[in-house]
């Protein structure tokens, strides 16, 4: 069974740090392109970061502001979302994602496995 198991997630001021990690199981991890996703109370699910199958190359989302770098260990089968300098609208559950195919990782279509999230809240 594939899982993935996202933890780090909990309540920070604004301007503090979090660092979120997803854990994989039943799968070759190193094969998969790993993303970041959150989605707000009554929003969309938005992308966050992406990360390639052998963790030369990232991408992210406008609103992460070089605040949140994404990073993979292919022996530990875990990705993480380090953030920094968190601000009230991150606020969010944050999921982790697994995919596989030609699309450049920013869609909900590129992922066929998710997590089931871990809550991230902001205060002001």
């Amino acid at each position: 069974q594939v899982q993935l198991v996202e933890s780090g997630g909990g309540s920070v001021q604004a301007g503090g740090s979090l660092r979120l990690s997803c854990a994989a199981s039943g799968l070759t991890f190193s094969r998969y392109r790993m993303g970041w996703f959150r989605q707000a109370p009554g929003k969309e699910r938005d992308f966050v970061a992406t990360i390639d199958r052998s963790g030369g190359s990232t991408f992210y989302a406008d609103s992460a502001g070089g605040r949140f770098t994404i990073s993979r260990d292919n022996v530990k089968n875990t990705v993480y979302l380090q953030m920094n300098t968190l601000k009230p609208e991150d606020t969010a559950v944050y999921y982790c994602a697994a995919g596989v195919g030609l699309g450049g990782g920013t869609k909900t279509w590129d992922y066929y496995y998710w997590g089931q999230g871990t809550q991230v809240t902001v205060s002001s």
